[in-house]
């Protein structure tokens, strides 16, 4: 095969058609709950967030996917390949509603000002960009120094319980969708049944769930239909261009940093998981260059008016199992960056049930964690296991928290032992990529009965919940200095890691000389 035709085959397959959906669909989710949330919680001029945020944090996912379409494009020419997946990326979930409830709603509240509340938030974002694009140049030292059982251990607990468990109760919304949907990623995606005619599998997943969806909807097996109505006003098209109107938001970011910070150090963790997660996979990137591209199109993000971040997604290994190249970041870099600009974005997830799209999702979490077990060594199957706990605290604290808001309570009016487990799940909760890589990593290198190497990763792990990088005491997770607290917890839980560290020192002393390690 030439080169030519290597490329060409390379850049269109038909798996890029079902990645695409996977891709496209969750980034496109994003922008619509950000909108949602701010429009409908925090009351923002819809104008604002319609013709400012969106297109500008659209912006953000458009330059970065096509960033990574070129570096496949090149890895494939480089190794002569014509099975190279490129990387995908998107809005960083877990940060959106931290940027939104922590960051864009409370300025807006405090200061009554759309406007002001926006520079405020594209200010941070920039700010944000800026750290995770200095944070690139120490990934690949990482990569070197960290098991595998440590960085790819988190990513698995991140897809089994938020990207697989969160979208599979949508299914229990609208079984008949859901459920058809569901079985035919199974069989087709997962079992390797061809779907007739050769159709993409998860495009005909989502068409005949969508196509049930309505079908039961007419005949009153389900809720009313979403109205195409209220979402048509919401189509104006806005071009963002690079400017410099985050500067009046600067004076006003110190309150708002402590909590938008912690997300950057975890995006920064995250690249490296995802980039070791396609070296697993067969895709050899280099970790710097990801990691630049999801700093920089964060930073052209918030100079466009964008007021989230961008992440390298955990579901490279999937995309390639959907049988995706470089034309589903291509489509989703296109389509997305359109989309916000020309503002149909709304009323096509205003028409799209969630069950019929969340299977694919259950497929990328299944897929993620398999490889996370596949590429570690068997000796470590149980650090990865252990790295997952956090996770689980992550997933409960969003559950509890969703069940408290819809109360119309805080976790201050919680009492007894009910306070205390809630508190506990926060503690675990807060900064859970980055303990879920330290546990991961020491229990791996215990088993290797590397105990001062072990000892480092508790040290480390010590040292950042003195600031709340991890186990902040805090609802919001924020960052503090140990003095400022309000509490002892930092002192005590740099202590606990202290201890433990020092305990794993002292046997290494005892053990034979090839073993103190």
């Amino acid at each position: 095969m030439n080169q030519g035709n290597q490329s060409k085959t390379f850049l269109f397959r038909p798996g890029d058609l079902n990645a695409f959906f996977g891709l496209m669909v969750d980034n496109m989710t994003q922008l619509v709950i950000m909108a949602s949330i701010l429009v409908g919680v925090f009351q923002f001029p819809r104008e604002v967030v319609y013709q400012r945020m969106i297109p500008g944090s659209a912006i953000g996912v458009l330059v970065g996917n096509l960033v990574y379409t070129v570096m496949a494009i090149r890895l494939a020419r480089r190794t002569g390949r014509s099975d190279i997946t490129a990387m995908p990326l998107g809005i960083d979930t877990p940060s959106l509603f931290a940027f939104i409830f922590g960051v864009a709603g409370p300025a807006y509240v405090a200061t009554n000002d759309a406007e002001l509340a926006w520079k405020i938030s594209t200010a941070v974002v920039v700010i944000v960009g800026l750290v995770k694009t200095a944070g690139a140049f120490l990934g690949p030292i990482l990569r070197r120094v960290v098991p595998r059982a440590g960085l790819l251990g988190p990513i698995a607990g991140i897809a089994l319980l938020l990207i697989a468990f969160l979208p599979s109760l949508r299914i229990f919304h609208h079984p008949l969708a859901g459920f058809l949907s569901l079985i035919i990623i199974l069989t087709c995606i997962i079992g390797k049944v061809p779907f007739p005619f050769r159709i993409p599998a998860a495009f005909a997943a989502v068409l005949l769930g969508v196509s049930v969806y309505y079908l039961s909807a007419m005949l009153g097996l389900e809720k009313e239909l979403p109205s195409i109505s209220g979402s048509l006003h919401q189509m104006a098209p806005a071009f963002p261009l690079p400017s410099l109107a985050f500067l009046e938001g600067l004076p006003h970011i110190l309150p708002y940093l402590p909590i938008a910070l912690p997300f950057a150090i975890v995006v920064i963790i995250g690249g490296i998981d995802v980039t070791e997660s396609a070296a697993a996979a067969g895709d050899e990137y280099d970790t710097r260059a990801i990691l630049l591209t999801s700093g920089l199109s964060t930073v052209l993000s918030g100079l466009c008016g964008g007021v989230v971040q961008t992440t390298p997604y955990i579901g490279h290994p999937a995309y390639k199992e959907m049988g995706g190249g470089a034309g589903y970041t291509l489509g989703t870099a296109l389509f997305i960056g359109l989309g916000g600009m020309l503002g149909f974005l709304g009323v096509i997830v205003d028409l799209l049930p969630e069950a019929a799209v969340a299977p694919i999702l259950i497929f990328i979490g299944l897929e993620i964690t398999a490889q996370a077990f596949h590429a570690t060594p068997a000796r470590h199957y149980k650090a990865v296991a252990f790295a997952f706990l956090p996770s689980i605290a992550a997933l409960i604290q969003i559950q509890l928290n969703g069940l408290l808001n819809a109360l119309g309570k805080r976790s201050a009016d919680l009492q007894g032992d009910t306070a205390m487990n809630y508190h506990a799940v926060v503690l675990m909760a807060n900064g859970f990529v980055i303990s879920s890589l330290l546990w991961g990593a020491a229990l791996a290198l215990i088993i290797d009965k590397q105990l001062r190497r072990a000892a480092v990763f508790l040290g480390i792990a010590g040292a950042l919940s003195l600031f709340g990088i991890i186990h902040s005491p805090f609802d919001n997770g924020r960052l503090f200095f140990p003095w400022d607290a309000g509490s002892n917890l930092p002192f005590v839980f740099g202590a606990a890691y202290g201890l433990m560290a020092v305990f794993l020192v002292g046997m290494a002393f005892t053990q034979r000389p090839e073993m103190q390690q």
